[in-house]
């Protein structure tokens, strides 16, 4: 038995759950033991522990996929330790590197403040802002200066940088790494010293970063914090990591029909990593759950209620409610009461024309290959001829499930 099983086996059960809760879902929880001691070190003396996590506001939206983190640090402040929520202002003007083959173009001060006032907004819908301690990089990183900038520097080797697999890949095939680039793992370490964190969560593209951190508070004489690495949430095609760029992403404030609808649209197998990483159940839930479904029950129950959860912690009960009956009508073929009005000229207008022009496409093209596979409905009535064209007067146009128009064409 290795010495950490013994440990853990012989500590009180708060901190054996604090460490299962703190597991769940992880890549990587870097090191264990030291990890189990402070969490033995924190129920002893009754102070909680420091749990960091930083955002660079590069965009002002955030989708599921970036809630992986945040639902860790509810959970492990839900476990009464102090989470930190740290914007990353001043990091983001050097755009951060991590997993780029170019040079990331660092972001105007007037953009990074639009895009952080929508973050915490955001951010509050998963994390008890209330009791969160919300920080800003800028606090200690402008008061550094060029002397302690180059201090800080000094504390690491280009040799160590260079080990970085983004780095040392770029610079094998000759495509330029500015110098201001290294001074980004150094600033997001430094940050963990300022914070005096206990513990950094971030995605597994951000390990060199969060080992940073250790390796500056170590120099600077603090007890170093542990990591935890968090997996990169796969999209709605189960394939890439969900991202905005791609398509495959639910965004926390898309309405609740859309958020409801887009849960049910992933695969069953899919369905089971969502409920591990964005569901609060517990794992003998899911793993129950899981049973019934392996032993007959419709997987479709288990998705549904995967569905309402996340719809609920967005938009509450009564909009899930209210989604849930809108997807059954929509499944059973029928017009949701509510769908948008849109006033068109040039009637008659071919249904490729109309369907982007109505904003249900993003092209002609692509309405033509919906309708060669049958995706496409006028007043209930699936469309199959590319070239037809429709006279002036009001029709329900229908593509997939989900996107509804009422058109007046005039």
């Amino acid at each position: 038995m290795s010495d950490l099983v013994t440990a853990l086996a012989s500590a009180s059960d708060r901190v054996q759950e604090a460490m299962a809760i703190t597991r769940r879902g992880a890549e990587q929880l870097l090191p264990e033991a030291d990890w189990l001691r402070k969490l033995q070190r924190s129920e002893a003396t009754g102070v909680p522990l420091r749990v960091k996590f930083g955002m660079d506001p590069t965009a002002p939206d955030l989708h599921l996929g970036h809630t992986v983190v945040l639902n860790k640090m509810r959970q492990l402040q839900d476990l009464g330790h102090v989470v930190i929520p740290l914007i990353g202002d001043f990091t983001t003007t050097i755009g951060d590197p991590s997993g780029r083959n170019s040079t990331r173009p660092p972001l105007t001060r007037d953009e990074i403040e639009a895009n952080a006032k929508t973050y915490f907004d955001q951010v509050g819908l998963v994390i008890d802002m209330d009791r969160a301690e919300v920080r800003w990089n800028s606090e200690w990183s402008d008061p550094l200066g060029a002397r302690g900038m180059i201090k800080l520097a000094a504390k690491y080797t280009v040799a160590r940088m260079m080990e970085r697999e983004d780095f040392s890949t770029r610079f094998r095939e000759g495509t330029p790494i500015s110098v201001h680039e290294f001074l980004y793992p150094l600033m997001q370490g430094y940050d963990s010293v300022a914070l005096k964190s206990d513990l950094e969560l971030g995605g597994t593209d951000q390990t060199f970063n969060l080992l940073m951190g250790r390796h500056l508070q170590q120099e600077e004489g603090q007890e170093p914090q542990c990591i935890l690495t968090m997996p990169l949430l796969e999209g709605l095609d189960g394939v890439d990591k969900m991202s905005k760029s791609k398509g495959n992403y639910i965004g926390i404030t898309e309405p609740a029909p859309t958020m409801f609808a887009k849960v049910l649209s992933i695969s069953d197998t899919l369905m089971w990593r969502w409920y591990t990483l964005l569901s609060f159940r517990s794992e003998a839930e899911i793993a129950a759950l899981k049973a019934e479904v392996a032993g007959g029950r419709n997987p479709k129950d288990a998705k549904v209620m995967l569905a309402r959860e996340i719809t609920e912690r967005f938009h509450g009960h009564a909009a899930t409610d209210a989604a849930e009956a809108d997807f059954a009508l929509r499944s059973r073929g029928g017009i949701p009461d509510e769908i948008p009005e849109v006033a068109l000229p040039g009637a008659p207008l071919g249904i490729g024309a109309l369907l982007k022009q109505a904003g249900l496409v993003p092209s002609t093209s692509e309405a033509l290959r919906l309708i060669e596979q049958g995706g496409v409905r006028v007043d209930g009535a699936v469309v199959s001829d590319k070239g037809l064209k429709l006279a002036a007067g009001t029709v329900v146009v229908q593509v997939g499930k989900r996107k509804f128009a009422r058109v007046t064409l005039g």
